[in-house]
């Protein structure tokens, strides 16, 4: 049974007439990027021939080939069930970046020597800062969302004074006027928390929006029967409110924390020596920038899909608890 937001793609994808239109678009896209001087086109060469020299032939074939070869892989991981298409996807797009990789003349050697130091020192920073950092932004969108549902026009003026602001400058100018405007009017602070105050006034600046809006989304007489039962409140905010809120919360405030995650590179500027500011610093010095950079990347990466993958079984949970 199909949902109304969904289409028959799996039947979709076997009609003549789509197969036909989709080589004909794969065929002169791929012609208009002129293909022969990339790492696809090289790939291709061994079988088809030097392009340069069988001259406008030799790009109809490459690109007549790989038309052909995207074209069949779209419509045979049709037949399949949807995880494996997923599967098969995902490998084919991983197999082409590594190829795409392997034009840099990467030295892995390199790679493998310094992965360790990355992520004992680097990658462990950068999830301990953005850790705190949610945590602290969290409370202060709690916060902040009470304040701009608040009816006392003083707390609303601080609340929409504070979401402006700190949503209306770059992080990374955030970051700089924290870390070096503070010591100005006598309060030091090292670079760390530093960034960890950077990110966490940022990002509570706009969980506050998210939590405001979990927190609208539940009915107003949830509150008057609390309040006629003698809850005071704290305590519906704490037993009543946040938790049926939170199925609504949960979805982007999973999503800031994966921003925050790569967010937490612009505390390198500072000294911190998180993830980015070593792969910079260890580049530099045997003039490996690719390799760092790379290998930042795909830990990056990594630790990402752990958080989409911890974000979609709370989602599931909640998802199970409203049913029930």
């Amino acid at each position: 049974m199909l949902y109304p937001d969904t289409v028959e793609s799996d039947v979709l994808v076997h009609k003549p007439w789509f197969i036909t239109g989709l080589f004909a678009v794969v065929f002169a896209v791929f012609l208009a990027f002129d293909l022969t001087g990339t790492s696809l086109g090289d790939l291709m060469r061994p079988v088809i021939g030097d392009p340069a020299e069988s001259g406008v032939y030799g790009r109809f074939a490459i690109t007549f080939v790989i038309a052909v070869t995207l074209c069949l892989n779209i419509v045979l991981i049709g037949f399949a069930p949807l995880k494996v298409q997923v599967a098969v996807v995902w490998s084919e797009l991983l197999l082409l970046f590594l190829a795409f990789f392997t034009t840099f003349n990467l030295s892995l050697p390199f790679m493998a020597e310094k992965l360790p130091f990355l992520i004992t020192q680097g990658l462990f920073t950068t999830i301990y800062v953005s850790a705190i950092s949610i945590v602290i932004a969290s409370a202060i969108a709690i916060l902040g969302a009470v304040a701009k549902l608040s009816t006392n026009g003083f707390a609303y003026a601080i609340a929409s004074f504070y979401t402006s602001f700190f949503r209306g400058l770059p992080l990374l100018m955030q970051v700089y006027l924290i870390y070096l405007g503070l010591p100005q009017i006598g309060f030091v602070i090292d670079a760390v928390p530093a960034g960890i105050l950077a990110l966490s006034l940022c990002y509570g600046a706009y969980m506050t929006e998210i939590f405001r809006s979990g927190i609208q989304s539940i009915d107003r007489g949830q509150w008057e029967a609390s309040r006629s039962i003698g809850f005071g409140f704290g305590v519906t905010m704490r037993k009543i409110i946040l938790p049926q809120a939170l199925p609504v919360i949960i979805p982007p405030t999973g999503n800031q924390f994966i921003s925050m995650l790569k967010d937490s590179s612009l505390v390198s500027v500072i000294g911190v020596w998180e993830l980015m500011f070593l792969a910079r610093t260890l580049g530099q010095k045997s003039f490996q920038h690719m390799e760092m950079l790379i290998s930042a990347a795909m830990l990056y990466w990594i630790v990402s899909i752990g958080l989409e993958l911890i974000q979609s079984r709370i989602e599931r949970h909640y998802a199970r608890s409203k049913v029930r």
